[in-house]
């Protein structure tokens, strides 16, 4: 395992990209804001790569920013304002991740933490996980992007209740408002997240990256269909994976998209 703070694992289709701070409960420091987009445009090179798995080491996802830096990064307006689009980009650049992202939660998931989570496609936890957004309990505010990201998953009256309370939820409490997909146990929630890997995998990948955008396009406001996603949609018909695709529809076997991407 790598002694970085934050760092990636391939294991052949997914990707890890692994917060490393255990003995602060993987805490996010400055730099490991501004390593997120050259790890994850690194990632996103991968031929083979299919799926990422953002996770945290020693039983925590992460419990938030690292505040014993923020003496430094908002001792200006100036420095403040560098610091908070570092943490934007980074964010951005994963909600951006061309290929789908799986958070794998356990532990605290707080404000930072669950920033993080938000910006990944789906999310499992434990029931141990706990999940807080909570500027409210600092006299800050919250992001544009990242209150929308909440809303996307939770809706309006729950993101304002999460919001003005600044409580703290259980894994349970996620999975019943839509926070995450499922809460389980953690030996059945890392069989369930292998399996949802193992299937996406086995995806085509020229559907999973036109989908991923897509998707994203629709969470940015996109109301109807425009010139390009018209022709996304129509030159799929063109693709190799298309007529592999139906071709094993056909004859009844499992398509083969290991042609690339």
């Amino acid at each position: 395992m790598s002694s970085s703070d934050l760092f990636l694992e391939h294991h052949g289709a997914i990707s890890h990209l692994v917060l490393n701070r255990p003995e602060k409960r993987n805490a996010l420091t400055r730099a490991m804001w501004q390593a997120m987009p050259v790890l994850l445009a690194e990632a996103a090179l991968r031929e083979e790569l299919r799926v990422l798995l953002v996770r945290g080491e020693g039983g925590a996802f992460a419990a938030g920013a690292d505040i014993g830096e923020f003496e430094d990064v908002y001792a200006t307006r100036e420095s403040a304002d560098a610091f908070s689009r570092e943490v934007a980009e980074a964010l951005d650049a994963l909600a951006a991740f061309p290929m789908p992202v799986i958070a794998r939660i356990d532990g605290p998931c707080i404000g930072a933490g669950c920033g993080i989570a938000l910006s990944c496609d789906l999310r499992f936890c434990t029931p141990e996980s706990k999940f807080g957004v909570t500027p409210a309990k600092l006299g800050l505010l919250y992001p544009l992007n990242d209150t929308r990201r909440l809303v996307d998953a939770v809706g309006q009256a729950m993101a304002r209740d999460i919001l003005f309370s600044a409580r703290h939820l259980d894994g349970f409490e996620a999975e019943a408002i839509g926070l995450v997909a499922a809460c389980q146990p953690t030996a059945e929630m890392d069989r369930l997240i292998e399996k949802r890997c193992s299937e996406i995998a086995a995806r085509s990948a020229g559907s999973l990256k036109g989908l991923k955008y897509i998707l994203n396009l629709v969470s940015n406001g996109t109301l109807s269909d425009t010139a390009e996603t018209r022709a996304l949609f129509r030159d799929a018909f063109d693709s190799g994976d298309f007529h592999e695709g139906y071709r094993a529809f056909l004859e009844k076997r499992a398509p083969d998209f290991s042609g690339g991407r």
